[in-house]
């Protein structure tokens, strides 16, 4: 999910609410140290003491500018992780939001000679073109290093062009999550399922019990291509994941009919989908999530499947997360449950020591800490504490995406061409939309989207 392009002002929102404390989380104070960056010492800095694990160079007198799309609390809360950084180096540090065509704002600033120092990018994509054009500096042997110990080589290699290290992946999303309305579940005996069979075992149950079982935000493409990318990875493995995404195998693949065909048992079942398939071909993202939390012991639907930025949706609809609303992972269909992600990559677009300085710094536990703690924020870095997240619930969708190792993928129509990943009205969306309409035809979305993807991959 492009969560920068695609309305996910409704992700970005609902971050933002975590942030803000709809969740009841507490903000965790900037740690501190002693002024040289070294071991833990002192205590001038913030009301909680975060353990600096990474030393970092003397930089006072001089100025670093930092660019992402974020606003709002997002914004917020990484602010708190470059005063950190500021405090511990002595660095000025300005931050600049780019608006959502982050290509469109570094593209300018390169052209008039005054690029940022560091960009945090949304898309891989978006991290091989820059490197194509020779915009990226490779990380400094600090950062390389602070990489290699937190982080999976997993992570490592979705910061890499041809194999040169360029980025840092510092902010996460887990895109398998379900999310359900525990009354109804109460109400029809259900619990959580873990396997794709008891998951449309337990939307059966519901069904019956008197609630569609699911609620499908088919208006906007974005979350059928995730529905479709969290089925193919947990069916077909992540060699057959990648080859897909890289168009190394044709979609009139066996392995996509079987995914197409696994998936078509959801949205083909009689009843199963809140407002049937025609509503949810209608029915935004947004709405797909509150519809689902409010309407008292009649909500339209039980269940509700996206990433964790669907806890704002959730709050916003009243619910009361851990309470009214819980969440369990997205369900296994082969061997493993998936996990997909998304994420933000830091990189540097300037040489000098304070741009390699701040890659290094976010690539350690010590940033990662300190936005963890205000919510709204999760980590692929392996050697955070989960304890340093506010609540059970941030902890266990973390925890996830750790656990995952290298068996994490990240969501398969962003790293394809945007002309077949990305664009409404169009490729997987239109195709899968199509298909959300018609769950019979297995063999006729393959062809279309086969069609589609060899143009873009052409191109």
């Amino acid at each position: 999910m492009r969560t920068s392009l695609r309305s996910v002002r409704g992700a970005r929102s609902a971050l933002a609410l975590l942030a803000a404390g709809a969740l009841a989380l507490s903000a965790a104070g900037c740690g501190d140290g002693g002024d040289d960056g070294g071991p833990p010492g002192g205590g001038k800095g913030g009301s909680d003491t975060i353990r600096q694990t990474v030393r970092l160079p003397k930089l006072d007198g001089q100025k670093l500018k930092v660019t992402a799309v974020w606003t709002g609390a997002e914004q917020k809360g990484f602010t708190k992780v470059l005063e950190e950084f500021s405090r511990r180096t002595g660095a000025e540090v300005a931050y600049v939001p780019s608006g959502d065509d982050m290509s469109a704002f570094v593209g300018s600033k390169i052209a008039g000679g005054d690029p940022p120092d560091v960009a945090m990018l949304q898309q891989p994509g978006a991290l091989r073109e820059f490197a194509q054009k020779g915009w990226l500096k490779p990380l400094g042997t600090e950062a390389a290093a602070e990489l290699d110990k937190n982080f999976t080589k997993g992570w490592q290699d979705l910061g890499s062009y041809e194999g040169k290290r360029y980025g840092v992946y510092f902010k996460v999303s887990n895109k398998s999550l379900v999310w359900y309305n525990t009354g109804v579940f109460e109400g029809a005996g259900a619990k959580e399922p873990k396997t794709w069979p008891e998951f449309l075992s337990t939307a059966q149950l519901i069904t019956d019990y008197g609630i569609p079982a699911v609620s499908v935000g088919g208006a906007d493409g974005w979350t059928l291509t995730d529905w479709f990318e969290n089925v193919y990875l947990s069916q077909a493995g992540p060699e057959k994941y990648d080859q897909l995404a890289q168009h190394r195998i044709p979609w009139t693949d066996p392995s996509v009919k079987d995914a197409l065909t696994a998936l078509g048992r959801l949205f083909g079942g009689k009843g199963l989908l809140a407002d049937g398939n025609g509503g949810a071909l209608q029915t935004q993202f947004p709405t797909s999530v509150t519809q689902t939390f409010t309407g008292g012991e009649e909500p339209k639907a039980a269940m509700v499947f996206e990433g964790d930025f669907a806890a704002a949706n959730v709050i916003g609809a009243g619910a009361r997360i851990g309470k009214e609303a819980k969440v369990f992972p997205f369900p296994a269909v082969g061997a493993k449950a998936p996990v997909v992600t998304g994420g933000d990559v830091g990189v540097a677009l300037k040489d000098g020591p304070a741009a390699q300085a701040l890659l290094a710094f976010l690539a350690s536990p010590d940033a990662a800490r300190v936005w963890a703690g205000q919510g709204g924020f999760l980590s692929a870095n392996k050697n955070l504490d989960l304890a340093a997240y506010p609540d059970e619930v941030l902890r266990s969708i973390a925890g996830a995406v750790v656990a995952a190792g290298d068996g994490f993928r990240f969501d398969m129509s962003d790293l394809a061409p945007a002309s077949f990943g990305g664009k409404p009205g169009q490729g997987e969306w239109k195709h899968l939309q199509d298909f959300l309409k018609n769950p019979g035809d297995v063999a006729g979305t393959q062809q279309k989207l086969e069609s589609d993807a060899a143009k873009a991959f052409k191109s």
